[in-house]
């Protein structure tokens, strides 16, 4: 699994001029999950976002996780993570999950976050979603459940 996430003063996804998902202070996740990824990944990756150090302390620096600072999290589904653009110009996403496994394991990584105890906002699934954010910083972490980066 993949994921983007951005530290937010705010976050929205609509759906259809519907808003479906908005938080306030915290993190949009964007996530997208690979044909070989497992229950594992979901929860690595649930871990490990709740834990990043990516909110400022009382000195200014790094230092306290989204659990810490007391943000939300809005987790949009996102396949194109898995686009791969080395042969041509057009993305092919043959790396992608296929959507009945991918949706799995998006609310897998949902569930594993709201079992920390932190709001959870979502898209909707396989929608064409608008995604709204303020990021502060900005600060951008990628995060992959192989550890490639």
């Amino acid at each position: 699994m993949r994921a983007v996430v951005q530290r937010v003063s705010r976050g929205r996804v609509t759906v259809d001029g519907r808003v479906v998902g908005e938080i306030g202070a915290g993190m949009v996740v964007l996530v997208g999950v690979g044909r070989d990824d497992t229950p594992e990944a979901a929860s690595y990756l649930a871990e490990k976002i709740v834990h990043l150090r990516i909110f400022e302390d009382a000195e200014g620096k790094m230092n306290r996780s989204l659990i810490e600072a007391g943000g939300a999290v809005l987790v949009v589904s996102q396949f194109t993570l898995y686009g791969d653009v080395r042969r041509g110009r057009r993305p092919g996403f043959d790396r992608a999950a296929p959507p009945e496994v991918a949706n799995r394991l998006y609310e897998a990584l949902v569930a594993g976050l709201r079992a920390h105890h932190v709001r959870v906002e979502t898209g909707v699934f396989q929608a064409h979603m608008t995604v709204d954010l303020s990021n502060e910083g900005p600060v951008t972490i990628l995060l992959d459940s192989e550890k490639t980066f």
